[in-house]
């Protein structure tokens, strides 16, 4: 069968990776696809917006399972249009993903079936949310309520800094209409992970633990980014935990989203906040995370084909996810500048021989081609990833890759999956 994966970023290399492994796959297309996409796959020059033309290379092509990577796609409604034309789509519908498209719809939508997150306010006028926030004082965190590529929640520990973050989002217009609104909620605690699981409306099955590094710099410091590394298993994450997050999060977002109207089916990912052994919700987006998709489908044994039809067909109930045993890490590297303002087209330096040692996979994310040369063409560029027997294991095989890896200006935590070794 011919698939099709939309985005360019190192979710969707690892979409490509993992979908050649199906036997079932003869060829995979990826719109628009990066500079490391280009060398598992056909790229197509179509941007992920653009969906009329996909659509049109989809019919054009035969495609017969098309998979949607990022979450901009998703909320214009790539799915509905596909469907439309009679066409198999992996993904939420616009009306399923508005829970990443709107943090004011998902917190609603919380509080209306009590299922755990922080307390919050939505404000239209900047005036009042200010006056809000001086009765409520700090640490605070203000979310623009639109989509803002991971950089629109903010966190404040000062008056001073929530009143500048309502000014970015709603004044200066920092992330454009999704400062329209603004979330104004209670600061959580605690320790963050990532909950993924596959649902068909009905079934929620769920993947292997994950742990995001959201903050640019070590020590969970610094601005917010799209995602700064990841591991799995997540430690934090304990088997009662796991089973609190499926009984009182994952299977009623999923039971409350239909009785809404709006059957999720694709990937629902719960961004969790963890204390004293329970979850509660930060967000929720509609798409497979990055940079978690990367150590994630490392380990997930079997064809993500499969799972994906069954989603479609809405037959989740009688598949089964099978997990390797071992560890992953996903080490992001960044431009310098990220993720403020950022220089493209540095070449890049090492990506081969980092690939070649054992248990490593460098996925590219903002990459291009020029002049024969890999060079930079984004904020986060490379996601290296690698496996081990533990996560200590994985830690060191991820950095000794890194190290071999340099273009003018690159950064990277040196922290990623230190959280865990607290659990070992």
């Amino acid at each position: 069968m011919k698939v099709l994966v939309v985005g360019g970023g190192g979710r969707e290399h690892s979409l490509v990776w993992k979908l050649n492994q199906s036997p079932r796959v003869t060829k995979v297309y990826c719109a628009p696809g990066n500079a490391g996409i280009a060398r598992e796959a056909e790229v197509v020059p179509i941007d992920v917006t653009d969906i009329k033309a996909l659509v049109d290379l989809a019919l054009d092509e035969g495609i017969d399972l098309t998979c949607v990577g990022p979450e901009l796609p998703l909320t214009l409604g790539i799915v509905d249009a596909f469907e439309e034309a009679g066409l198999r789509i992996f993904g939420a519908s616009k009306a399923a993903a508005e829970i990443e498209g709107s943090k004011v719809f998902t917190k609603d939508l919380l509080a209306k079936y009590n299922i755990p997150t922080g307390s919050y306010k939505v404000f239209e006028d900047p005036a009042e949310a200010k006056a809000y926030l001086k009765e409520v004082g700090a640490p605070i965190v203000v979310k623009a309520d639109g989509l803002a590529a991971g950089k629109g929640a903010l966190v404040c520990q000062t008056i001073e800094e929530a009143e500048d973050a309502v000014r970015l989002c709603m004044e200066e217009r920092a992330f454009g209409d999704a400062g329209n609104r603004v979330v104004i909620e209670e600061f959580l605690v605690g320790e963050e992970a990532s909950f993924l699981a596959f649902s068909d409306g009905k079934t929620v099955l769920p993947m292997a633990t994950s742990q995001d590094h959201k903050p640019i710099f070590d020590g969970d410091k610094g601005p917010n980014t799209g995602g700064m590394g990841a591991y799995s298993p997540a430690p934090v994450v304990t088997p009662e935990l796991f089973d609190q997050t499926m009984n009182e999060i994952m299977i009623p977002t999923v039971q409350a989203m239909a009785s809404e109207g709006r059957p999720y089916k694709g990937v629902l990912y719960a961004g969790l906040m963890i204390r004293d052994g329970k979850a509660r919700v930060l967000e929720f987006n509609a798409r497979f995370g990055d940079p978690e998709a990367q150590p994630l489908f490392m380990r997930m044994d079997g064809d993500l084909v499969d799972v994906m039809e069954a989603v479609i067909d809405g037959r989740l109930d009688q598949v089964e996810l099978q997990w390797q045993d071992d560890a992953t890490i996903c080490v992001v590297m960044a431009s310098g500048g990220y993720p403020g303002d950022y220089e493209k087209g540095k070449v890049i330096t090492g990506i081969d021989e980092a690939d070649a040692l054992h248990g490593v996979k460098v996925f590219h994310a903002g990459t291009a081609e020029k002049d024969g040369k890999i060079v930079t063409a984004g904020g986060r560029v490379l996601g290296v990833t690698a496996r081990g027997k533990d996560i200590p294991q994985a830690i060191e095989r991820a950095y000794e890759a890194c190290a071999l890896i340099s273009w003018e200006g690159a950064q990277y935590r040196k922290d990623i999956g230190a959280k865990a070794r607290k659990f070992l």
